[in-house]
């Protein structure tokens, strides 16, 4: 499906004008899912930026709203408030965007899987029954970055990034679960989840780990692994030698999770 892509403003966000960039599938159904993604970037990424994560899910018949997060900075929780205001504007209104049969679903890759993460943990504690689902690609979650996986960052060229960006984005001086979601220690009541990897990518344990707690605290959660290959990593900007070809792939286990959690 061809995607159409603009570039608008939110003005009515309770923290301000947020400026966004909209994909949308050009022949999309009525009532199409409603994404809201959190680009990747190391906890540092400002701007609208081409985002491929965004224009394969809205090949699949969503509208996909990519914002400025870091408006406002970039320091924890200065993101979150942001995400969360534009979740909390989105659920009462749509802005917009879709219809009231809309499923709102958050999303985000690496940093903006973290940003995604806490939003959706936020949304369970504050708005239990306006997210429909979350998208978790390589989610950045474990500012440790004790895995095993983790190891091969610097392959990537993503290691001195990470530990960077995480020192950034921790020096207000909190270590909440909001901000480090690893260790949360209460996942029960969260959204039903696709959570995406390949087994080429150093967040792949941190990533399966969060999804194997989030299915022992009887959340709804659809795994898929890429095989190594993919170049799945270019996805939050990780050096590959590979062409992209995840595209199919993810789009279809997208297209999957969306029919179900529209049944259930």
């Amino acid at each position: 499906m061809a995607v159409e892509i603009k570039d608008m403003s939110l003005d009515n966000v309770a923290v301000g004008r947020v400026e966004v960039r909209v994909y949308q599938g050009a022949e999309y159904a009525k009532g199409p899912p409603v994404l809201i993604y959190f680009q990747g970037g190391a906890f540092h990424h400002t701007g609208l930026t081409p985002c491929p994560m965004a224009e394969c899910l809205a090949g699949q018949g969503a509208i996909v709203v990519v914002p400025d997060y870091n408006v406002q900075g970039s320091v924890f929780p200065k993101p979150l408030e942001v995400g969360f205001s534009i979740f909390s504007y989105m659920a009462k209104k749509r802005a917009g965007f879709g219809d009231r049969k809309s499923l709102l679903i958050i999303g985000g890759e690496e940093a903006g899987g973290n940003l995604a993460t806490a939003v959706a943990l936020k949304a369970r504690d504050h708005f239990a029954n306006e997210l429909d689902g979350q998208v978790l690609a390589s989610p950045l979650l474990d500012p440790f970055m004790g895995s095993s996986s983790s190891r091969n960052a610097a392959c990537i060229g993503m290691r001195e990034r990470w530990a960077e960006g995480w020192s950034h984005y921790m020096s207000g001086g909190m270590c909440h679960p909001y901000a480090a979601p690893s260790l949360c220690s209460r996942l029960a009541g969260m959204a039903p989840a696709l959570v995406l990897s390949s087994e080429d990518d150093p967040l792949l344990d941190e990533t399966m780990s969060y999804a194997g707690r989030l299915e022992a605290a009887g959340v709804k959660v659809q795994k898929h692994i890429l095989s190594a290959g993919s170049g799945w990593p270019s996805v939050y900007g990780g050096k590959t030698e590979e062409t992209p070809n995840w595209q199919e792939k993810v789009g279809g286990q997208f297209a999957e999770f969306v029919r179900d959690i529209s049944i259930h």
